[in-house]
């Protein structure tokens, strides 16, 4: 006969393995993808492309849900605060990792709440400036502030934004002195660099057409190595050693989510890269394929930490 402690153990051990969240399970109903941008950014664009790529491998909706404002923190507090099962997941980018370096008394602390789930890809911010600026090349550029310093205004999506630590790791390695001019969103520091008013920006927004006709002049990538994107623009790097800012985007999960659910995840990302559908999709927004694991993933928001975190303190960013 059984004892009562048998049969407790017994029926836990049936709970586990017909929980829904058992990989070979997962996903039983549609997940959501809480996003931090505005519908038609880069990173909603690419929750929607991974999401339907996701949803049809493995057989369940993945919806996005757009939820702009304070710099990714109102969708950051809705997925921290959601069940850690796999069903709400968050589209993060560089500037989710940076949250609490940044903002203070936030409910959430990224390092401790959030888990990495795998990135989507990396593209890079292209160092644009106005034609005014008497400059052809960066080397021309890095000496023109240097015997000018200050004059240079150079326009960001707002403080601690991708474009503004470009600018601040710039100003850091090459030893310039420019000014920083925070908007309310890229677009408005994009309509301002080709009217002139400011004469810099380090931009993710479609610029070929402009470098084209001569109203902006590219003068290189702030990816590591040279984008094939833009092949006729050097690296940042090769002036200015130690420069690297390539935007990335990814997902992640709340901090509990059973770890053979991020296992599927992952694995279904990954795969997914050879889809000519999705890599066509990065290509279009000039971003490159990112394969990594979770653990991966998660040490590049290690390394974003530590060196963002001193370009930060150093420059004395705050949000507002």
């Amino acid at each position: 006969m059984l004892s009562r402690r048998d049969v407790l153990l017994t029926a836990g051990a049936a709970a586990l393995i017909s929980t829904p969240s058992r990989a070979a399970d997962y996903p039983t109903r549609p997940v959501h993808i809480v996003n931090p941008t505005a519908p038609g950014g880069s990173s909603d664009v690419l929750a929607r492309l991974f999401g339907e790529v996701l949803g049809d491998r493995l057989g369940q909706t993945f919806i996005v849900d757009d939820r702009p404002g304070a710099g990714s923190n109102i969708a950051a507090d809705i997925v921290h605060r959601a069940p850690a099962d796999g069903y709400t997941l968050f589209a993060i980018s560089k500037g989710a990792v940076l949250s609490n370096l940044l903002y203070d008394h936030l409910d959430f602390d990224f390092a401790r709440d959030f888990v990495p789930v795998a990135p989507f890809g990396v593209a890079p911010l292209v160092m644009l400036v106005h034609p005014s600026v008497p400059a052809k090349t960066l080397a021309e550029f890095i000496a023109y502030c240097k015997a000018n310093p200050g004059k240079i205004n150079y326009g960001s999506a707002g403080n601690g934004s991708d474009p503004h630590l470009a600018g601040e790791l710039f100003k850091q390695l090459a030893g310039v002195e420019m000014t920083h001019v925070p908007y309310r969103g890229g677009a408005l520091a994009f309509t301002d660099l080709l009217a002139g008013s400011v004469q810099l920006m380090f931009s993710n927004l479609p610029s070929a057409d402009y470098q084209k006709d001569g109203r902006l002049r590219g003068l290189a990538v702030s990816t590591l190595k040279r984008s094939p994107a833009y092949p006729d623009l050097p690296a940042v790097a090769e002036f200015v050693p130690g420069y690297d800012n390539g935007v990335w985007f990814g997902l992640a999960a709340p901090t509990g989510t059973p770890p053979e659910v991020i296992a599927r995840l992952n694995a279904t990302m990954s795969a997914s890269l050879k889809d000519p559908k999705l890599l066509q999709g990065l290509k279009v927004l000039n971003a490159e394929p990112m394969p990594m694991t979770s653990a991966e993933f998660g040490e590049v928001f290690k390394q974003e930490l530590v060196r963002w975190g001193k370009v930060i303190a150093a420059a004395h960013i705050k949000p507002e």
